[in-house]
């Protein structure tokens, strides 16, 4: 097979533009969703400074079945609370997937993050974000609000929560 041939054996033509957007609704809040972790890695960026960053894709139920969910758990936030808040919930997660960070009582580096985390499955439960960009569009997408062990409901804390 070609490397610039499709799957279907159609040869890909030389174009200067091309838009891979999916437009997915946001699946509807308080969605209780069975995902599973691709990824976790820290990461940076000039507005969230460092953080852990979790990738999901959603096993079940099937009508949103391999969409994926990005999570940013700002646990070195400026803001303590925010910071407190993601430390929580990292050890929720933690906890669903076997709880080999919080046992080590250390940072955890890409490796422990990425060897204690992936693979494992929990329920998740989601929630809507929408903000208006500076070109005027206002774009939305999903976030975790709650997270639980796999067969059971996740539950929402009773805070707003910040992640």
């Amino acid at each position: 097979m070609n490397f610039w041939e499709t799957s279907d054996n159609k040869t890909i033509e030389s174009k200067s533009t091309f838009d891979a957007s999916n437009n997915f609704d946001p699946i509807p809040n308080n969605t209780d969703v069975l995902a599973v972790i691709d990824s976790a890695a820290w990461a940076n960026n000039q507005y969230n400074g460092d953080y852990i960053a979790i990738a999901w894709t959603i096993l079940s139920p099937d009508e949103f079945g391999k969409r994926k969910i990005f999570q940013n758990i700002k646990v070195m936030h400026d803001n303590e609370k925010t910071s407190d808040k993601a430390k929580k919930m990292l050890a929720a997660i933690d906890s669903n997937a076997g709880g080999k960070l919080l046992k080590s009582g250390e940072q955890p580096d890409d490796a422990m993050l990425t060897k204690s985390l992936t693979g494992k499955q929990m329920i998740l439960k989601l929630q809507v974000w929408e903000m208006t960009g500076d070109d005027g569009q206002t774009r939305s997408g999903n976030w975790v609000c709650a997270v639980s062990p796999k067969g059971k409901i996740a539950k929402p804390a009773d805070e707003d929560i910040d992640f």
